[in-house]
């Protein structure tokens, strides 16, 4: 079981025999790993996080949070697997009314001038999920703070590393879910018989702490949609 598109892209280049079960990718489809989501062909299958379908809801929600139009796109340059992301978030931004700007990492010692150069320019800041930004989310979410810019993430992790607003599939459900994958297969079924799996279950959690010490007012029927407010 591998989870992260460019972790079952290794996976699937190293064999094309073993069963390769994905506990969570972004976008499958997009980035090559089946060939659809009713009939992946070959030796993978699992579950779509569906991270470019949900970007559009992200950035709704983000509309009703922050008083500002000037969003930033924070992703790492480096990887071509983030640009589908990128890509639709700055389509689904502009079409809410949004003035998008790419901010772009390829290292972690690119991640302090790029968030630094946002303060003035950006109102908010929407993070493209990838390892390298995964790796430096305490950082990106610091660093934004002291520049007062609320960050939207797609993961409820982010949330725990100082993120101010996340929504995305419930990551435990998620890998709850492959795990039947896993039995399917050891029971005799072929990954390229068994279509990929979507999420079904969503969360939206704010981190109201982070809101108040960056001046942004969540307002109460944002608040009573969240499946999580840290206070």
């Amino acid at each position: 079981m591998v989870s992260g598109d460019a972790q079952v892209r290794a996976a699937r280049n190293a064999t094309s025999t073993i069963p390769i079960v994905i506990a969570a990718a972004a976008d499958p489809v997009g980035n090559g790993l089946v060939e659809s989501l009713s009939r992946p062909g070959g030796n993978v299958t699992g579950m779509s996080r569906q991270l470019t379908d949900s970007t559009g809801k992200r950035l709704e929600l983000l509309r009703e949070i922050v008083p500002g139009r000037r969003l930033a796109i924070l992703f790492n340059a480096g990887n071509p697997l983030t640009r589908p992301e990128l890509e639709v978030a700055e389509k689904a931004g502009q079409a809410l009314g949004f003035a998008t700007m790419r901010a772009e990492i390829r290292s972690s010692a690119d991640v302090q001038p790029a968030i630094e150069a946002l303060a003035g320019k950006a109102g908010a800041i929407y993070v493209c999920i990838d390892p390298l930004v995964s790796t430096n989310n305490v950082r990106i979410n610091a660093l934004a703070q002291a520049a007062r810019l609320p960050t939207m993430h797609s993961s409820r992790d982010n949330i725990d590393a100082g993120g101010m607003i996340s929504y995305g599939p419930d990551t435990v459900d998620l890998f709850r879910r492959a795990a039947e994958f896993v039995d399917k297969i050891l029971r005799g079924a072929r990954p390229a018989d068994l279509p990929v799996g979507q999420p079904v279950k969503f969360e939206l959690v704010i981190n109201l702490q982070i809101a108040k010490a960056i001046g942004i007012e969540v307002s109460p029927t944002v608040l009573a949609r969240a499946d999580q407010v840290i206070e």
